[in-house]
């Protein structure tokens, strides 16, 4: 058993803030494993350098894979939670203790840091985009029997039993990793949080999906889920 959760970074081409990310969240005492998902920059390289474990995949298998990896990696080495957090600076390293709070004082599965529940969130989300996402809310918050604001967060604690079984299967297409997740681990009877953080905008880069990609992408989730179509939830009883 490990003191602290293992912060798990998945990263493509991130090698203008990942040093940070890496040198804040270890400054905190924190593990940090980065999981280089095909960059063909200097991402690897530097993550290294400041001072994290880096997994090498020879190909891009989107930000799900990069995280099962991370999942087997975390239980292979006894760690009880892992702490998803983006390599682009998007995710407040100073809030990473508050995650593990929650977890430690209430046996929280699932740790959720909500962009929509801060007043301080500097991050502009156009307002169809925040439509489409509330209504993601209503179905996780169905699913989870507590309210989610940000379900397609990916700034989370995962903890054992539920860590286990996200290390067996991981859905890796966009949202599945995260919306489609956190309605599986809620209907499996696994607990469930959400917390207030400030995300802001990446620090360099650009997302690598549109505004109207993604909503389309966040409206085949919502059929997904509605059609049962996601990943078998069998395999999420306790």
């Amino acid at each position: 058993m490990r003191k602290s959760p293992l912060v798990v970074v998945p990263a493509l081409n991130e090698q203008a803030t990942i040093f940070n990310v890496v040198t804040q969240a270890k400054n905190l005492g924190f593990d940090v494993l980065v999981v280089d998902d095909g960059s063909g920059d200097k991402t690897a390289e530097i993550a290294s350098q400041a001072g994290a474990v880096v997994l090498r995949l020879k190909i891009n298998l989107g930000v799900g894979g990069a995280m099962r990896c991370g999942f087997r990696y975390a239980i292979n080495e006894g760690y009880d939670a892992v702490i998803q957090c983006d390599a682009d600076g998007q995710h407040p390293t100073t809030h990473l203790k508050d995650l593990v709070e929650i977890w430690k004082t209430t046996a929280t599965q699932l740790v959720i840091g909500s962009r929509f529940r801060d007043t301080r969130q500097s991050m502009e989300v156009k307002w169809h985009r925040r439509f489409a996402m509330r209504v993601l809310g209503l179905v996780a918050s169905h699913a989870c029997n507590t309210r989610i604001t940000d379900s397609t967060s990916g700034f989370r604690l995962i903890a054992k039993p539920l860590l286990n079984e996200f290390a067996k299967s991981f859905p890796s297409h966009y949202l599945g990793d995260t919306f489609e997740a956190n309605v599986v681990a809620g209907r499996a009877g696994y607990k469930v949080k959400e917390i207030a953080v400030p995300i802001t905008e990446r620090q360099a880069g650009k997302s690598s999906s549109s505004s109207a990609k993604s909503v389309i992408l966040i409206l085949r989730s919502m059929l997904v889920v509605i059609f049962g179509l996601h990943f078998n939830i069998a395999k999420f009883e306790q």
